[in-house]
């Protein structure tokens, strides 16, 4: 069905999606190659959310040599008024001849009805070119926009031997600064970092992007920074509540804190659980609310338990350093297992060195 110029097509408008990981969120990633008579004409990418898409930046590129051509965009063409007018509308007014998608879109106001005003005014239509590569780039706008919630992903930084801290809790640094480089990326790629209290307490970090590259890519926005203090103890000095926007999330506040820390700018959300927690479903519909794509965590034992325990982790980065703890070190999950038959099997999708770590890569197998 699909030519090897169709391919090559599509390819390159993969790689141009790729130039907004960092920046497109709440929309997702995309690319678009406008070709004529086996040559490239015009190319657009989609890089800040209010910003043209990726279909308007290559229309706009290829002017009247649009008419008659074939377009390649990673995902469907929309076909509803958002923040910018629809793709699908553009399309038709610049004449194209046909146009190919990698994936239909997700987001119920389109989902396949981009393509069908297309198919409607003649244009020739295909999609699933190339879709693998085309989804891996959207986890979490898929993710948000199928299953109501981000795509989440969690970090963690372990021995050989699977301890994340000595038993005093003291766990900087495990991984070398190579390691902690690749997590920036990681943290530029997400719209939330999600920690917990204990987290904050132990190690009082920052959290934010601060590769000047990553910061400058980004225009200086920063993901969300989320944690989570079921009885609010944070203290109005923490480190993580400075520089950036920080969403605090509670379950109760016995030490009547809550009026200190809205006076010093911090923003709470009181989401109690039915364990005198906070509730976690309550926390993904919340910021799913928040067009929340991808959520990296960063966190300890006791929350990544918790998350793993109502399946709610998408993706696992472990970076596993060259070092021993011993068995006395703190753990990477917080789970009363009993029996091999409760355990959580995983997929290793991908496995690499970054300096003298290595990086596991893996997804819960279905």
């Amino acid at each position: 069905m699909f030519t090897a110029a169709d391919h090559a097509f599509m390819t390159r408008a993969l790689r141009l999606a790729e130039q907004g990981l960092y920046t497109t969120m709440p929309n997702p990633r995309v690319g678009c190659v406008i070709a004529k008579n086996g040559n490239i004409i015009a190319e657009g990418v989609h890089l800040y959310a209010g910003q043209p898409h990726a279909e308007a930046h290559a229309l706009h590129a290829a002017g009247e040599a649009a008419r008659g051509a074939d377009v390649y965009v990673t995902l469907e063409p929309c076909s509803h008024h958002g923040r910018t007018p629809p793709c699908a509308d553009a399309l038709i007014k610049a004449g194209v001849n046909r146009v190919i998608a990698a994936m239909q879109d997700p987001n119920p106001l389109v989902a396949g009805s981009g393509l069908a005003k297309l198919a409607a005014q003649r244009i020739a239509t295909a999609s699933g070119l190339m879709e693998a590569q085309a989804r891996a780039l959207n986890p979490g706008f898929i993710s948000r926009m199928t299953r109501g919630r981000p795509f989440i992903r969690t970090k963690i930084a372990a021995s050989l031997d699977g301890r994340t801290a000595l038993a005093s809790g003291i766990s900087q640094w495990i991984t070398g600064d190579p390691a902690r480089s690749d997590v920036q990326h990681w943290r530029a790629r997400s719209c939330a970092i999600l920690t917990g209290i204990s987290t904050v307490l132990a190690d009082d970090p920052l959290m934010t992007v601060r590769q000047p590259e990553l910061v400058e890519q980004k225009q200086g926005r920063q993901p969300l920074r989320v944690v989570l203090d079921s009885r609010l103890k944070i203290p109005k000095e923490a480190k993580i509540l400075q520089d950036s926007h920080t969403l605090v999330v509670y379950a109760s506040d016995p030490g009547s804190r809550a009026d200190g820390l809205l006076q010093a700018g911090v923003e709470l959300l009181q989401l109690p659980g039915a364990d005198g927690r906070v509730s976690l479903q309550g926390l993904i519909e919340a910021l799913a609310q928040r067009e929340i794509n991808e959520v990296l965590v960063e966190a300890g034992a006791v929350l990544n338990g918790a998350l793993q325990a109502l399946n709610m982790i998408d993706e696992y980065l472990i970076y596993y350093a060259p070092v021993l703890l011993g068995d006395a070190g703190k753990g990477m999950f917080s789970l009363a297992l009993t029996d091999m038959s409760q355990r959580h099997q995983l997929e290793i999708v991908d496995v690499r060195y970054v300096g003298s770590d290595m990086r596991v890569q893996a997804r819960p197998r279905t």
